[in-house]
């Protein structure tokens, strides 16, 4: 089964005066499952992760409806508070879910670049490995120090760093972001998404100025722990779907296409309860 391991819904009446932003038009407006349906087919897709985009556990919750509703949504990326003195009960409810399979802080939103870098954290991320959850790390390349020690120190926590960590592939930046991914890459709890390099490129959005830093991820983490998403609908700002799966069809190898594009995501996520350790 080919998988979509990172995209989102929601709806702008539940995000006032949040992102995306009115100049944004073009996601800048609701987007629901029967949006993305005909995009799924046309590519072969057979299920998603469901990721969150707000810092609330309200939108969990609204994302854990949709994958009631919709048998496509195998898996649902969370938001709860990890410092919170209450985050432990926050977890244990949410996931009561089976779809629930991780938890994201927002990291790239959180003015303090070390805040993950906290064992105040440490409660709430037992609380996760008690709930076999995951974590999903939405970090810019200057959060990857932090990241680095919180991983180290939670070796026992299955890590996936979003959009491969948002390089600068817009001014063409890679020797320092390539440096501190291999640490991370060097760990192997931790696995990365070949997702959202597309809208980090800027006007560079060709295949030959994005394929460095993809072929940086795949050579870094292997074929094992890189997992596919298309960040839709946040890709519509850059190009489309099929666009972009085409563009990374070209980007790995053949022979890797099942682990890449579906095995990894299933693997990692749990998707097909079988309960395997990722």
């Amino acid at each position: 089964m080919r998988i979509d391991a990172h995209q989102h819904f929601w709806l702008m009446r539940n995000r006032q005066g949040q992102w995306p932003p009115p100049d944004l038009a073009d996601i800048h407006q609701d987007f629901m499952p029967i949006g993305l349906e005909s995009s799924l087919k046309a590519c072969g897709i057979g299920g998603t992760v469901l990721v969150q985009s707000l810092a609330s556990l309200a939108d969990t919750d609204f994302m854990l409806d949709l994958a009631d509703r919709h048998s496509f949504i195998l898996g649902v990326v969370g938001w709860v508070d990890l410092k919170a003195v209450d985050a432990a009960s926050h977890i244990a409810r949410l996931a009561g879910h089976p779809k629930l399979k991780s938890l994201r802080p927002m990291l790239q939103d959180i003015p303090d670049i070390d805040w993950i870098d906290d064992p105040h954290l440490d409660p709430a991320i037992a609380a996760m490995k008690e709930a076999d959850l995951r974590f999903d790390a939405l970090v810019t390349p200057q959060h990857l120090r932090a990241l680095t020690a919180f991983a180290v120190r939670h070796p026992d926590l299955p890590t996936v760093i979003d959009h491969g960590a948002k390089p600068r592939i817009a001014t063409g930046e890679i020797g320092s972001w390539r440096d501190a991914m291999a640490g991370l890459a060097a760990l192997p709890n931790v696995h990365c998404k070949l997702s959202g390099l597309l809208t980090e490129a800027g006007e560079r959005r060709d295949a030959e100025a994005i394929r460095p830093y993809a072929e940086a991820l795949l050579d870094l983490f292997g074929p094992e722990r890189l997992i596919w998403g298309s960040d839709w609908p946040v890709l519509r700002l850059a190009g489309t779907y099929e666009d972009w799966l085409a563009m990374c069809h070209a980007f790995v190898p053949s022979g890797h296409h099942d682990a890449v594009f579906g095995r990894n995501a299933i693997r990692f996520y749990k998707l097909d309860g079988s309960g395997k350790a990722a």
